[in-house]
């Protein structure tokens, strides 16, 4: 169990005038226990008080007993798992995880009338946006063999490949580099299929002349990474196509400038929007700057015009500005960075 870290959650309760809090998501729970369980179908909750007390509900299944260093409360699958916990609950109001199954919240609602769930996520996701220098050190990790196994993918790039051989290939040099394979499916885009920003790779071949995106990440002691290049495969690009990649990369070269503490993220998301469109491309960066990423490739806080949120050194997101051009080609450029205390620093590089 994670003292500081959980103490760093009650903080956070506090000022959201909680007093007690269900933990369900899995990177959460792991955060705060060490314990990584993908519970399925079955109830798996950290309950964690204002005063410092706290009990783990888990199965039997997941073997947990004498393994972790929290309070433990055990259930097979012949016990009622939802009465059992709301026992060790209190009345009145209640966090609830963002990450729980509605088969388990209404029926602790039905067995505690006198409970009052509220969203509770927010104390968890805003301990988990703010990384120690132990998580600094691993996501950095991560990012260098990122940078590693995407460069050798490049590298390996031949005509006629498909979109599907070269999620193969990269998903194999992970592999060999040691990591625990991608931290999310890798995308990779040919041509005209570089112009949707969420291409579902197929098996589109590669031509001479293609714009090429790898969107791509790798786990690393849990830890996600995130990355993207664009390249133009055998040959110089055309006028248009430098063009974008260069209006892109300053995008991406500004919003990096951006980034400092206390700076709020809709600025740093507008500091890249607006370099598109003052070039006249607005209408194509259609998805926000970036996102959070840590135990999981999307969390709290995302880089995006809407969000208030203030950077803070230890920090670590994405900035992944883009230019989408439909039936021809499109660019994106992301690198992951972590708030430092006088700026920030590019993990990707």
């Amino acid at each position: 169990m994670n003292v500081s870290r959980i103490n760093r959650v009650i903080e956070n309760m506090k000022a959201e005038g909680l007093s007690q809090i269900l933990v369900t998501a899995p990177a959460s729970v792991f955060y705060l226990t060490g314990e990584w369980v993908e519970p399925g179908e079955r109830m798996f909750a950290l309950h964690v008080k204002d005063d410092g007390s706290v009990m783990l509900y888990a199965n039997r299944l997941f073997a947990l007993n004498g393994n972790v260093d929290v309070p433990l409360t055990e259930f097979d699958d012949t016990d009622d798992c939802v009465a059992i916990l709301a026992k060790g609950i209190d009345a009145g109001k209640i966090g609830i995880d963002k990450v729980w199954p509605s088969q388990f919240t209404i029926r602790l609602m039905e067995a505690r009338e006198d409970i009052r769930p509220v969203l509770g996520s927010r104390p968890v996701d805003e301990a988990r946006m703010l990384k120690d220098e132990e998580e600094v050190r691993l996501m950095l990790e991560s990012s260098q063999k990122n940078v590693e196994v995407c460069r050798r993918t490049m590298e390996a790039l031949q005509e006629g490949m498909t979109e599907n051989e070269v999620q193969e290939i990269y998903i194999k040099i992970a592999s060999e580099l040691g990591t625990s394979g991608p931290s999310f499916e890798p995308l990779v885009c040919f041509g005209a299929n570089c112009a949707e920003p969420h291409h579902a790779s197929d098996g589109t071949k590669l031509k001479k002349g293609d714009a090429v995106i790898l969107d791509v990440g790798v786990l690393w002691n849990r830890y996600c990474s995130d990355m993207t290049r664009t390249c133009f495969f055998g040959g110089e690009p055309t006028e248009e196509e430098q063009k974008v990649y260069d209006i892109v990369y300053a995008a991406n070269r500004a919003a990096i400038a951006a980034a400092k503490p206390g700076v709020k993220m809709k600025d740093i998301d507008l500091a890249a929007r607006k370099v598109i469109e003052d070039a006249g491309y607005g209408p194509y960066f259609i998805h926000r700057t970036g996102h959070g990423i840590g135990l999981e490739v999307h969390e709290h806080p995302d880089c995006s015009a809407t969000n208030e949120t203030i950077a803070r050194p230890g920090m670590i997101f994405s900035i992944e500005p883009g230019i989408y051009l439909p039936g021809k080609f499109g660019v994106r450029y992301e690198d992951l960075i972590v708030i430092t205390e006088d700026g920030c620093t590019v993990l990707t590089q």
